[in-house]
């Protein structure tokens, strides 16, 4: 029995939670360890917490189950807390966390220092569900809970095309198969699947796209004005920063809205050698190697010039 299980075990009151503004792995997982715990600890009282996320999801079993609100004085036996590296990341739900006995995380981000009781992080994951599976028993993993997982690493590896896609990356997601998934509704539902509006949203990001730096890194940015405009809202952005990102000659793709009054969310992906990871901690996010993120406070150009700064010396230093 590992300690993650073990955890569980000693526990009769769980909360799951995860990182602000979540996506496809941070819902899977959440939702996967969610099912988990209901199909084989039936006795265990289990509730998620998380901000609401894309309704692409709500086919995963207990979406309409999730928490988006917490009682301050609400105090769990067990908290897990899943793909977020930072105690920030869970701000919405710190309660959880100051009242429980015990806490828990389990993430593939690089974890700058520890904020759990005990944690699991492997950066060489190529998600938290990959790293989940391989806690779980596999004989124990019902169609739903597998379901969560395949949905979350069909997510952060981009349909198996991010280089973080290994070969026990597939081999995982094969053994859910095996469980019945539905991998075409799952792949074209919540990750190609694109309403109207996300489709001008697109068009629009890359119409007002820009190429420099010799046509290694394009940019988008998409002002609160725009944004306000047409009632969008950040997940309404999903897939636009993947299309930039294969341009043709392109290292580094960056995409930044603004969402409050000169406050920026930066999203930013690289193809072969530029570490956007260290781009984006330095300016307080984090994220991977290949793909990473922050806030940035500024005008748009103001923005864009720090984050291009850096940059610049990665390719600059490739080319030496």
């Amino acid at each position: 029995m590992n300690a993650f299980i073990r955890a569980i075990n000693q526990a009769n009151t769980i909360a799951v939670t995860g990182h602000v503004r979540p996506d496809g792995d941070c819902v899977g997982s959440c939702l996967g360890i969610y099912n988990y715990i209901n199909d084989n600890f039936p006795n265990k009282s289990v509730d998620v917490y998380l901000e609401p996320s894309n309704s692409v999801f709500s086919f995963l079993k207990g979406f309409d189950q999730v928490k988006h609100e917490v009682d301050e004085n609400e105090a769990y036996d067990l908290l897990i807390v899943l793909d977020c590296s930072d105690e920030s990341r869970i701000e919405p739900f710190i309660a959880l966390h100051n009242n429980a006995s015990a806490t828990f995380c389990i993430d593939h981000h690089i974890n700058e220092h520890e904020f759990c009781d005990d944690s699991i992080v492997d950066s060489g994951a190529s998600a938290t569900c990959e790293l989940l599976y391989l806690l779980m028993d596999d004989e124990k993993i019902s169609l739903a809970c597998a379901e969560c997982l395949y949905t979350g690493i069909v997510h952060d590896t981009g349909v198996f095309k991010h280089s973080n896609t290994t070969k026990e990356t597939m081999h995982i997601a094969g053994n859910l198969l095996d469980k019945g998934v539905n991998t075409s509704h799952i792949i074209d539902d919540t990750f190609y699947k694109k309403t109207y509006l996300q489709n001008i949203i697109m068009g629009y990001a890359l119409l007002e796209s820009s190429l420099v730096m010799n046509g290694k890194v394009v940019y988008s940015i998409i002002t609160k004005k725009w944004l306000d405009l047409y009632g969008v809202t950040g997940q309404d952005l999903d897939g636009i920063i993947d299309q930039l990102r294969v341009t043709d000659g392109v290292e580094v793709a960056i995409l930044a809205y603004e969402c409050n009054n000169l406050e920026f969310k930066v999203s930013m992906r690289s193809n072969d050698y530029v570490d956007v990871q260290k781009v984006a901690s330095y300016f307080g996010g984090g994220g991977h190697i290949k793909a990473a993120g922050c806030t940035m406070k500024g005008n748009s150009l103001d923005v864009i010039n720090n984050l291009l700064l850096h940059i610049e010396k990665q390719l600059e230093a490739q080319t030496d």
